[in-house]
C-alpha cells in the first residue's frame, strides 16, 4: 500500500491509501477527483507515485516537493504547483521523490543530465527514502551532495 496527501482543488482533500503501482491520476480519483476549471498542465497525471508523498494540485506559485510538479505536477506540485518548491522558495526543500526534471535541473549544481539522473534513480528504485540515496546517483559525489542536502527532502 502507499499513503499520498492530496492536497489543493480536490473534492476530498486529505490522507489517502493506494495500492502499490498507483499513478496521481489514482490519487485524483481516491480524493474525488479535480474542481471544476482547474488547471492541470504540468501535473503528470501518469507519474507512479511514491510512498509518503504530496500531490498538491492546482496551487499557483506553489512550487513542487514530493508530489506531482510546479506549475503543474511533480512529486508534489499539480496544476499550478506542489508542495515543494524551489530552492529558497517560501514552501521549502524540493521533494526528490515527485519533483519534475525541470525543478531538479533549477537546482544548483544539477543540470538536465543529472536530474534525468536522479529520475531514473527514483524511477528505478521506488522513489527515495533518504537524502543520503542521492550519493548512489550517477554523477552526485560527497560534495554535491553536500550541497544538495539542505535543498531536498526525499
Amino acid at each position: 500500500m502507499l499513503v499520498v496527501d492530496v492536497v489543493g482543488k480536490v473534492r476530498r482533500p486529505g490522507v489517502h491509501r493506494l495500492p502499490a503501482g498507483s499513478r496521481v491520476t489514482d490519487a485524483l480519483d481516491a480524493a474525488g477527483g479535480v474542481l471544476r476549471g482547474t488547471d492541470l498542465r504540468g501535473l503528470n497525471r501518469a507519474r507512479l507515485l511514491t510512498d509518503g508523498e504530496q500531490v498538491v494540485v492546482g496551487v499557483e506559485g506553489a512550487g513542487v516537493t514530493g508530489g506531482t510538479g510546479g506549475t503543474g505536477t511533480s512529486g508534489q506540485a499539480g496544476a499550478g504547483g506542489a508542495g515543494g518548491g524551489a530552492p529558497g522558495a517560501p514552501n521549502g526543500p524540493l521533494s526528490l521523490s515527485s519533483a519534475t526534471e525541470q525543478q531538479l535541473d533549477a537546482l544548483p549544481g544539477v543540470g538536465p543530465v543529472l536530474a534525468r539522473h536522479i529520475i531514473e534513480f527514483r524511477t528505478q528504485h521506488g522513489g527515495f527514502t533518504s537524502v543520503d540515496q542521492l550519493r548512489h546517483v550517477t554523477g552526485i559525489g560527497e560534495r554535491r551532495l553536500a550541497d544538495l542536502r539542505p535543498l531536498v527532502t526525499p
